[in-house]
């Protein structure tokens, strides 16, 4: 691939964004590496390897290579028999972590059998967790071995804690004994390895010892006592030991990865590689980038592509196709409005697709396979070489028509530009009628209507321009094949301030052909903008349209349904009621018939009619749709203890124990239940009934009725004398015990407590009372006592 190509188009600058993605070193430098490739098979296998890491990290999140480690070196050693250092075995470790955790995360679900080109790179993967395990076991860093890394290396640092403690006790006696007043300070140093004491050079000699060095003004010598002396020797030579201990620890550690240095050689292989894919990866999701479909006929067709080096939310997309209908695209229009980078977009989407990078464009965008792309795009004015620019262009120009072949892709920026503009436009068209009939795919950028005209005319040649809005004098960067592009320089020179008699004159100079030529450019753009104008308002209308008609379909959906459940629903009732009344009426034909033979007597014929026209009227009020009578609201006036209420939300009948507070809220008696509920959740059924003993009922049963009706299941003793109470006690707990009332509350508030013992007393002498107990949290604690009957 020409190298000159790459820098112009700049995917050395693509190559930088994508090492930064890399975490490794050998990933690093595989995407420092990358270059353009020629073969199909290759490119596509990149681009799937690419899609695949992309998708993975859609589903699953980010890889992270961090714990990759080059061990190729360490590898070398064990190969030739060497013992690694702790940091070289913990290099291993991380190596062999991440491909643990790098296979994991390649791992598929159970119920997933599908495959890509990523598995069998994440299978071959081998964390060996036995070898892992033992050197994170043993090494604590790079400097420092645990102590149960081997039973003798705990055995020696046993020893050594130990031979430590002796001779730190022996100076510290020193120290804070006799040696005290010879000391300049009193601590314990070091030095050479040695523990010491700092003694005032007077006393030299009231210290017996080695001296092994000195304060730099000579005051203070580190002296070596005698009474420590053996106690250091015997340090050092388990300090000897331990260092031997750690070299077999290291030693046993490296022949045990020498035995695996098949796996660590291919685990740190897949890993760079993978590493390398993911990054590819990363920068596509970085970018916003789809796999391009390549092919081999030289057919580019890009859409909504974007310059991925340009800021993504401002950068225009761009629609480019070549190569199929016309191998020869002339892009023409004003200085800024986006020829340059039309052009660098399709040569470095180019550059990137032939890498296995995605590029930043709309889904199944297509690409060619050169064999070579070349550029001539900028000012390559050479001073050393005494080139001007046009000549350092045409230098160019020479090299690419000398190397360009038919399997090449070739862009010129303001090709024959720098010279006399006659000679220039020739020149252009020359060099360009040469590449279209060698049929070489040609993208060029100029400002020359030659060129213009060149294309309308020659077939397998079009023009193309870059749209620029006169009235705010800003290019739009839309770039649209079909169309010639103007310089707009009139126009443009006028709204920046310049008379208007020097445009007008300007404009006499300038031949009557090009004239009108630039006049028919107008007018197709002036038709082009209005056209689109008309297109996107007919399809703004054709979206409202279709819009529309969905919902109206959805809603059409929604009361077709509804009416079916309707109908369904009312055919079910209807078979319901239906079927019934047929039961009913087979059984009053079964009834009527036994009447005939059985010799019924007609009050028993009357009194099955008349359940029968009961049963009747009960289905026709079911079955018609009276709107219920609205509840009235309970006023708290008109409560009474002893009121019969329909608790709502329960659905239940009980009476009003207590009155209702300034809440509203109130104690109701539902059966055995009493509950607190507010005044707006009741029904008033009336006050509490008291029937009489009517003809042909026995007293016993009137008693019972009346009871039930009328006796409440709290009594309030609150406020009276102990002989007042005891009085309405009794005379409660006869009326409540034939009202075969299960429980009732007996309230005697806290008080003195007599009132209290008084209730229990008696309740304890009633033989009808099952049990007492005191009210429990909510019910009234010790100033109420519940009683259950018998």
């Amino acid at each position: 691939m020409n190298q000159k190509a790459l820098k112009t188009l700049e995917f050395d600058k693509i190559i930088h964004i994508l090492t930064e993605h890399a975490a490794s070193e050998g990933a690093k430098e595989l995407c420092r590496t990358l270059k353009p490739s020629s073969s199909l098979e290759e490119i596509e296998r990149l681009q799937s390897e690419t899609e695949d890491a992309l998708r993975r990290i859609y589903r699953k999140g980010s890889l992270s290579f961090g714990g990759i480690r080059d061990i190729r070196g360490s590898i070398k050693r064990l190969e030739v028999g060497g013992v690694l250092g702790m940091g070289e075995l913990l290099q291993i470790m991380s190596l062999l972590e991440t491909a643990g955790k790098v296979r994991r995360y390649g791992q598929r679900e159970e119920d997933d059998d599908s495959r890509d080109s990523l598995d069998e790179s994440f299978e071959l993967l081998e964390p060996v967790p036995s070898l892992a395990g033992e050197i994170r076991r043993c090494i604590l860093s790079e400097e420092e071995m645990a102590d149960d890394a081997s039973g003798a290396l705990l055995h020696v640092r046993r020893s050594m804690r130990q031979m430590n403690d002796r001779v730190h006790s022996t100076l510290n006696a020193m120290v804070n004994g006799s040696a005290r007043a010879y000391l300049q300070d009193p601590v314990v140093t070091m030095r050479d390895g040695r523990y010491c004491l700092p003694v005032k050079a007077e006393y030299r000699g009231q210290v017996a010892g080695m001296i092994h060095d000195q304060s730099s003004t000579g005051s203070t010598l580190f002296i070596e006592p005698m009474a420590v002396i053996k106690l250091n020797n015997d340090y050092k030579e388990l300090q000897i030991k331990e260092q031997q201990e750690i070299e077999k620890v290291l030693a046993s550690l490296s022949e045990t990865a020498a035995g695996y240095l098949e796996f660590l050689s291919d685990d740190y292989r897949l890993l760079v590689d993978l590493d390398f894919i993911f990054a590819r990866a990363m920068l596509a999701k970085e970018m916003k980038a789809t796999r391009p479909v390549l092919n081999e006929r030289g057919c580019i067709r890009i859409k909504d592509g974007r310059h991925p080096l340009l800021d993504p939310k401002k950068v225009v997309p761009i629609n480019v196709w070549l190569g199929k209908d016309f191998d020869l695209l002339i892009v023409t229009g004003p200085n800024t409005g986006g020829k340059t980078v039309s052009l660098k977009t399709v040569g470095l989407f180019t550059l990137m697709g032939q890498s296995g990078l995605h590029i930043p464009a709309f889904e199944r965008s297509e690409l060619a396979v050169f064999d070579d792309v070349f550029a001539d795009i900028g000012d390559e004015q050479s001073i050393e070489q005494s080139l001007s620019t046009f000549s350092s262009h045409m230098t160019n120009i020479v090299s690419i028509l000398k190397d360009a072949s038919l399997n090449s892709l070739v862009l010129f920026d303001e090709l024959g530009a720098g010279t006399d503009p006659t000679e220039g436009a020739a020149l252009a068209i020359s060099i360009l009628d040469h590449l279209h009939r060698q049929g070489i795919r040609t993208m060029a950028t100029t400002h020359y209507s030659e060129l213009k005209i060149y294309a309308l005319s020659t077939q397998g040649v079009e023009n193309a321009c870059c749209e620029f809005d006169v009235e705010s004098l800003r290019p739009t960067y839309r770039l649209l094949i079909g169309i010639p592009g103007k310089s707009n320089a009139f126009a443009i020179s006028a709204k920046l301030g310049l008379p208007e008699h020097l445009i007008e004159d300007a404009k006499k100079q300038i031949d009557v052909q090009d004239k009108n030529f630039e006049d028919v450019i107008s007018e197709l753009e002036h038709s082009r903008v209005t056209l689109e104008k008309d297109q996107a308002e007919i399809s703004r209308y054709k979206e409202e349209i279709r819009s529309l008609r969905n919902a109206l379909q959805k809603k059409q959906d929604r009361l077709d349904e509804q009416k079916e459940k309707i109908l369904r629903d009312a055919r079910e009732q209807a078979g319901a009621i239906l079927q019934e009344a047929k039961d009913y009426a087979d059984e009053t034909m079964k009834n009527f018939h036994k009447f005939g033979k059985d010799n019924i007597s007609v009050k028993e014929m009357e009194a099955e009619r008349a359940r029968l026209r009961e049963k009747i009227k009960n289905t026709e009020i079911s079955t018609s749709a009276k709107p219920a009578k609205p509840r009235k609201k309970v006023k708290p006036a008109a409560l009474h203890i002893g009121d019969r209420v329909r608790v709502l939300s329960l659905n239940l009948e009980g009476t009003v124990s207590t009155l209702p507070n300034a809440k509203g809220d109130l104690f109701v008696q539902m059966g055995i239940l009493r509950s607190q509920v507010n005044i707006n959740d009741l029904e008033y059924l009336g006050e509490a009934e008291h029937p009489v003993s009517g003809k042909g009922s026995s007293g016993s049963g009137n008693i019972k009725m009346s009871k039930s009706a009328s006796v409440s299941t709290e009594i309030n003793l609150i406020g009276m004398t102990v002989d007042e109470a005891m009085g309405h006690l009794d005379k409660y707990l006869d009326d409540a015990y034939l009202a075969h009332v299960p429980s009732v509350r007996i309230v005697h508030g806290k008080g003195t407590g007599a009132l209290r013992s008084a209730v229990q007393q008696h309740l304890k002498r009633c033989k009808y009372i099952k049990s007492y107990r005191l009210g429990t949290f909510g019910e009234g604690e010790a100033g109420v006592t519940i009683a259950e009957f018998k």
